[in-house]
This record gives C-alpha cells, sequence and structure tokens, in this order.
C-alpha cells in the first residue's frame, strides 16, 4: 500500500473513533439529562401533591365563575352543584389531572426533552403569551449576555494574571493573590449586595438594577451603551467572586508545568519566554483550566437565581424566581430543562476540547 494509501486508512481510522467517541459521550449524557430532567419534574410536583392543588384551584376558578353568571343565579343548589361537578371534571379531562401520576410524568418527561413545555398556568411573556418556549425566548438572551460577559472577562483576566504570577512567584502581588483567595468562598449575590449598597446608593454612580434606562433609548447605540452601563455592577459582582481562586489555581498549574525537564530544555536552547509560555506551559495546563472553568461557569449560572433578583436583571433566573413565587411548574420545569440543556452542552464541549488539546487522551478505544 502506497504512503498515500495508508496516510488515508489512518485518517479514516481517527474519524471513525471520533465519531464512535462522540456518539458515545452524547448517549451518556442524554441518559444523565433525562434523569435529572425527569426528577426536576418529580420533585416540581412534589409526587403529584401539587396536582391535587390544582386540582383544588380549578374548582375554586369554576365555583367563582358560576356564582359571578347572572344568568346562573335561578339555578337550585343541587343543580349549580352538579353543575359545577361538570366543568371541574371537563377541566381536569383536559389537562389530564385523572391519569395515573407516573403516566403523566413520563408525559411531562417526553415534552420537557423536545421542548414542548406547555402553557404557564400564571406567568405570561411580554407579549402576553403564555407559552412557556417565548417566555423562556424572551428571557434567556439577558442571561446569556450578563454571564457570557462576566465568563469571558474572568477567564481571559485570570489566565494573563496567572501567567503574570507564575513568572514572579513569591512577590507580593502573588502573596496578595494568595491572602485575597478566601474571599472567593462567598457567591457572587454576596458582593453584589455591597456593591449596591456603595456604588447605588452611597456613591450613587451606577444604577442598582434592571437592563436599560427608563424610557429606554431610541437609538441603537445608546441603547447598547445603557445596556452595558447597566451591567458593570453584576459583572463586576460574578468577577469579585471568582477571580482569585482562578488566578491561584492556574497560576499554581503554571508553576508545576514550568518545573518540567522539556521546559527547562527549551530556555537552555535560547527559546524566548513568549514561546516557551504558549508551546510548553500554556498549552498543556489547558485541559485542567478549562475544567475549572467549565465548573466555574457552571457554578455561576446556579447562582443566577439570586443575583438576577438583586440587579433586577430580567434574565431566566428572574424568571424562575417569580415561577416559585407563583408556583407556575410548567415555568419551573422549562427553566430547569434550559439550564440542563446548557450543563450537558458544556460538559460535551469540555470533552471534546479534551480529546482535542490533550493528546494523553484516547478517543474511541484508539490514540489521537
Amino acid at each position: 500500500m502506497s504512503e498515500t494509501g495508508a496516510r488515508r486508512g489512518e485518517n479514516f481510522d481517527t474519524l471513525k473513533r471520533v465519531g464512535l467517541y462522540t456518539v458515545r459521550r452524547t448517549l451518556v449524557l442524554s441518559i444523565t439529562f433525562t434523569i435529572g430532567v425527569y426528577l426536576a419534574i418529580l420533585i416540581a410536583n412534589m409526587g403529584g401533591e401539587l396536582d391535587a392543588i390544582r386540582r383544588a384551584q380549578i374548582s375554586e376558578t369554576v365555583i367563582g365563575q358560576i356564582m359571578a353568571d347572572s344568568t346562573l343565579q335561578a339555578l337550585s343548589a343541587d343543580e349549580r352543584k352538579h353543575l359545577i361537578e361538570q366543568r371541574v371534571a371537563l377541566e381536569v379531562d383536559r389537562l389530564g389531572l385523572n391519569r395515573p401520576f407516573i403516566s403523566r410524568s413520563i408525559d411531562h418527561l417526553f415534552r420537557a426533552i423536545t421542548l414542548h413545555l406547555g402553557r404557564a398556568e400564571h406567568m405570561t411573556s411580554d407579549s402576553g403569551s403564555r407559552e412557556v418556549n417565548r417566555i423562556i425566548i424572551e428571557r434567556l438572551p439577558a442571561t446569556v449576555l450578563l454571564f457570557a460577559t462576566a465568563n469571558l472577562l474572568v477567564f481571559f483576566a485570570t489566565l494573563f494574571a496567572a501567567l503574570f504570577l507564575s513568572r514572579r512567584y513569591g512577590s507580593f502581588a502573588d502573596r496578595a493573590v494568595i491572602g485575597m483567595t478566601p474571599l472567593n468562598s462567598a457567591p457572587s449575590w454576596f458582593y453584589g449586595i455591597f456593591l449596591i449598597l456603595i456604588f447605588a446608593f452611597v456613591l450613587p454612580w451606577f444604577p442598582s438594577g434592571g437592563m436599560v434606562s427608563a424610557p429606554p433609548p431610541e437609538g441603537r447605540w445608546e441603547y447598547a451603551g445603557s445596556v452595558a452601563f447597566h451591567m458593570i455592577l453584576p459583572v463586576a459582582a460574578m468577577f469579585i467572586s471568582s477571580v482569585f481562586i482562578s488566578t491561584y489555581s492556574w497560576r499554581t498549574f503554571f508553576l508545576i508545568y514550568s518545573s518540567e525537564d522539556y521546559v527547562e530544555m527549551a530556555k537552555a536552547k535560547g527559546l524566548g519566554s513568549g514561546a516557551i509560555e504558549r508551546r510548553y506551559i500554556l498549552r498543556p495546563t489547558l485541559p485542567p483550566i478549562l475544567t475549572s472553568f467549565a465548573f466555574m461557569l457552571i457554578t455561576l449560572w446556579t447562582g443566577s437565581i439570586i443575583l438576577e433578583r438583586i440587579f433586577e436583571w430580567p434574565g431566566m433566573g428572574s424568571m424562575l424566581f417569580m415561577a416559585i413565587g407563583h408556583a407556575d411548574t410548567p415555568v419551573i420545569v422549562g427553566g430547569v430543562v434550559i439550564y440542563a440543556f446548557m450543563l450537558v452542552l458544556t460538559v460535551f464541549i469540555l470533552d471534546i476540547a479534551y480529546a482535542i488539546l490533550d493528546p494523553r487522551v484516547k478517543i474511541g478505544g484508539g490514540t489521537q
């Protein structure tokens, strides 16, 4: 076989292993996602108790409608009772509440994983729609904008800061970062409260909440500037809550890899410090750095409910807070499903990035 044919065969085997690896990871993550969503449905419904509450709410609503209908005042008590029971039964049948709970929970699961999230019981979108998908679509961009900005800022700032400190081990800046690392044990919303108190009330430099000024600016650039201005405090809260621990962790990775023999050999060959950092320090440390960043991202998502509520940011977190307050189960489950999708997508991208960046990772049972 010619060299070209052998190379083609090797490339085909590599693509096959990558495909099998991707399919296997997708299957595992899909099973995990399905189990997590089903547990969320069971918890949100309290094992069927919430359906009993919904039946009582339906009964109260029907009674109120019949008592307020002047055309039905002439009915006797027995006729009115029969009419109430008939209408309640029709509504219960329409909502499927007369089916066994297991059957209904599986139906809820199938609709959740296919993103057919149904209609909200109390909440509406800004356009007045009761569709859960519409409510989430209106809120999701605000959350993605806020957290993507904060996470990218944290990633690049801590990456360069960690590289800087790894070259200055034991300096005042290095000791200062180590000393401030315990500050990151507090969540982002904790710092958000103090930032609002200081920079929105004591020093009224920034708005205390919201996404845009009222009334909203008409120009595109003015609107974007207003949004960016309102993002300063929540982004700062997320940045402060994670910057020191990430810088300390990544600086430790850089210190470990900078003492390897191949780094010393590269220095002996006369390579510049920038080339050594890029080729021999930064690249080998990218897999653990990506892992740390991914889990930091997940941690920030879990704190979005309180953080967005504190800053009155109209995103997914505020939506879930309102849904919990109204006991709006379809919206709660819909929000959990979207967060689960984001979590699974993060882990999947992390797996693929591992396989690409770390040659020690095997794909599909073979070497890269």
